[in-house]
């Protein structure tokens, strides 16, 4: 399937809604309290507190929750906890819960995409040595932030943004301008953050000044990245790939920090950062840092940084004043471009530092490098 173009809310509908929501909000927005007991009655609770809620109200959860039920969580609200560990939300054992708190949306697989939420200042625990198949937060909401939170032990994804409803509706919506930061997400069993997008929606978001540690796969993989700014974030104890972003149409990739990638046995090509490219708008990499500190598995390829894929058209990217360094591993590629597919690649790529790997550098056919000026 080709997409031309991202796509952007109806500036009409998307008005309409925040002027109902300030109508509403204006006459019901209170605090909420929530006292979890580490009770497995505390799943009931907090549904049935956010079911009694009004647009613009804040959900306060206090102490440590006990939930063996996904908490639905209702648009133009925002749930807040005292602090990451002041309020932590963590999974019954043998729940195996599909999502430990998901967008409403998501949950009754609406064809529209939901109204916006805040989840922070909490820890949320999956407790996956006793579930299986959870994903820790599931959003499905636009205009959506997420910050200062700690999410560990997903037994599946750490934070899944999705197109998809829990049955597999696609939303027929743009799910657009969210931001995620300052979360630390660790030992997911799946990926850290995954944005699945199969209709071009889940564009123009943030991910800036977060941590992404130990993913059984990958600590960030996205669907789309179409509009979106992946910013000074650090990723470490990966097992596949630290960044694959596909579909980069004006995508920003700026500032992050890996540590080591591709950690898995067998043979495969695992990537630092790596960005499919769509045409059109250029996409920028830039002045990121990739590290390989230990060596490499035998049998499999590590590259760095990569457009592997131009994926229709003629795209264009800037891929300048980024830090590469290795273990000096057989298979190592410092910089990986490729067509395979598309028209062509306008490619910039300049003043990047590139050391102890096997090949600094691969460009293959049908790229146009371009001057700098």
């Amino acid at each position: 399937m080709t997409f031309d173009k991202r796509r952007r809310a109806d500036p009409l509908a998307a008005a309409l809604v925040f002027t109902l929501a300030a109508l509403i909000g204006k006459a019901h927005a209170a605090q909420v309290n929530v006292r979890c007991t580490s009770t497995t009655a505390d799943a009931g609770t907090l549904n049935s507190a956010i079911g009694g809620s009004h647009a613009g109200d804040a959900i306060l959860i206090h102490g440590t929750c006990l939930i063996d039920a996904t908490i639905i969580l209702l648009g133009d609200r925002s749930y807040l906890g005292d602090a990451r560990t002041g309020t932590v939300i963590r999974q019954a054992s043998s729940s195996n819960l599909p999502a430990m708190l998901a967008s409403d949306a998501w949950v009754n697989n609406s064809t529209y995409t939901g109204a916006p939420v805040t989840v922070a200042h909490l820890t949320l625990d999956g407790n996956s040595s006793a579930n299986t198949g959870t994903n820790a937060l599931v959003i499905r909401s636009y205009l959506t932030v997420l910050e200062d939170l700690q999410i560990e032990n997903a037994p599946q994804d750490g934070v899944l943004v999705t197109a998809l409803s829990q049955n597999g509706t696609a939303l027929t919506t743009s799910q657009v301008n969210g931001r995620i930061s300052n979360i630390f997400v660790t030992h997911s069993g799946a990926n850290g953050i995954q944005i699945t997008d199969t209709v071009n929606s889940v564009t123009d978001w943030s991910l800036l000044d977060s941590w992404i540690a130990y993913s059984g796969k990958s600590a960030i993989t996205m669907d789309n990245a179409a509009g979106w700014t992946l910013r000074g974030n650090h990723i470490y104890g990966v097992q596949q790939n630290a960044l694959l972003a596909n579909r980069c149409y004006a995508t920003t990739i700026d500032g992050n920090y890996i540590e080591d990638f591709g950690d898995q046995a067998g043979s495969a090509t695992w990537y630092g950062i790596a960005c499919t490219v769509q045409g059109g708008a250029s996409s920028t990499i830039i002045g990121n840092k990739v590290f390989m500190f230990a060596k490499e598995h035998a049998g499999s390829t590590h590259v760095f940084i990569s457009a592997p894929k131009v994926n229709y058209g003629t795209g264009e990217l800037e891929v300048t004043g980024n830090t590469i360094r290795g273990a000096d591993g057989a298979g190592d590629i410092g910089l990986l471009f490729a067509l395979n597919g598309g028209a062509g690649l306008y490619l910039l790529t300049t003043g990047n530092s590139v050391e102890d790997v096997a090949i600094p550098r691969k460009i293959g056919p049908g790229i146009t490098l371009a001057k700098s000026y």
